[in-house]
């Protein structure tokens, strides 16, 4: 991932109605959701909803599929990782300690890659 995907995506989530959305989206998992049960679950009116899932597609971290009549959405794993990387990809550097690795304690910083496999927990 170059810096400017990086500034994009972290810019789509940086807005709190978003932020809900694909935090949403993660959990659901590989299969996603329609943009009706999206604006149910978060109360949005599917104006806003419409605007907030283009820019998370912009930045490339949700895909949108068709079923029948239903737009489906759901989480984009691999860019998502690839953002993580990105933001982890110098951690640790000359061997002291950042609070990457999990340490169990709550409020602790731990880098959690998913794949679309992985539900519910993990993001």
């Amino acid at each position: 991932m170059q810096a400017e995907e990086a500034i994009l995506a972290l810019g789509a989530l940086a807005q709190e109605h978003r932020l809900a959305l694909f935090k949403l989206l993660v959990r659901a998992g590989a299969e996603g959701l329609p943009a009706g049960a999206i604006a149910a679950e978060l109360d949005i009116p599917n104006s806003s909803l419409s605007f907030h899932l283009a820019q998370l597609n912009r930045a490339g971290l949700v895909n949108q599929t068709r079923s029948g009549r239903s737009l489906i959405y759901s989480a984009n794993y691999a860019e998502m990782n690839a953002l993580m990387g990105y933001l982890t990809e110098n951690c640790c550097a000359g061997g002291t300690s950042c609070g990457a690795e999990d340490s169990g304690e709550a409020g602790s910083s731990s880098a959690v890659f998913v794949t679309a496999q992985s539900k519910g927990n993990s993001a």
